[in-house]
């Protein structure tokens, strides 16, 4: 585990040496932004409006106490959302899909040998093919973050309220009440390290793949593994650093 975390480091050191010129980072940044977070709108939207949904129901359900106000649900999806459900869930789908991608079409361009043949060329094959993939992460999860938390809560509000549940204006004084702002700040912060941590990871698997097809497939694989664990040991820490 340390040789290969070591392996990581390293290869981390290389994204910044020999670097690109910065319009061509630019727009391959540019690039992996729209390939990232553009093509991930829709599985975001589809998730976190029907977590919300699905949190607004089961709060409700098991909310039976008469002293206990209705407008508590609106706030439970709130800080449920913010917390952890938007950042969290969501950059664990995105370990799925975007992970997956990133170590697939590194693995096959080793595989293929077109990273040799940009080797030869004198460019530096890990500046030009996953330094943009990490900046472009970076940028876009917490965009995702932040649509996902509107969808959540407003996926909330439709179910609760189409079921009867609760009236508009409880949910609405429910997600109004307490509210802390650092928390949404808190949800960012870690959008951006699980952003990082998905996409260097899935790089430095697809990276790394030698053999065949067989051997791309275990490499995406791997990623979306060890991404996920990355995040569940990182949204650990940062919840006891920050909160």
């Amino acid at each position: 585990m340390l040789q290969h975390f070591g392996k990581y480091l390293l290869f981390m050191s290389t994204l910044f040496s020999r670097g690109e010129s910065p319009r061509i980072l630019f727009n391959r940044t540019m690039d992996e932004a729209i390939i990232i977070g553009i093509n991930s709108i829709f599985i975001v939207a589809i998730v976190s409006t029907f977590i919300g949904a699905v949190t607004s129901v089961q709060i409700s359900y098991n909310l039976d106490n008469a002293f206990i106000p209705r407008s508590t649900i609106g706030f439970m999806v709130r800080e449920m959302t913010l917390l952890e459900l938007a950042p969290t869930i969501t950059s664990i789908v995105l370990a799925g899909k975007v992970g997956s991608s990133i170590a697939g079409g590194l693995g096959t361009m080793q595989i293929t040998e077109q990273v040799d043949a940009l080797e030869v060329m004198g460019i530096n094959s890990t500046s030009y093919l996953v330094l943009p993939k990490v900046i472009a992460s970076i940028l876009v999860f917490p965009m995702l973050v932040i649509l996902a938390m509107f969808l959540s809560i407003g996926g909330g509000f439709i179910a609760g309220t189409l079921t009867g549940e609760i009236s508009q204006q409880e949910y609405i004084s429910g997600i109004r009440s307490d509210f802390i702002p650092y928390n949404v700040v808190f949800a960012l912060i870690k959008s951006v390290v699980f952003a990082f941590l998905i996409s260097s990871i899935s790089s430095f698997k697809g990276y790394y793949t030698s053999g065949g097809a067989l051997e791309v497939g275990q490499a995406s694989t791997g990623a979306v593994t060890n991404s996920v664990i990355a995040i569940l040991v990182a949204d650990f820490v940062l919840a006891n650093l920050l909160l």
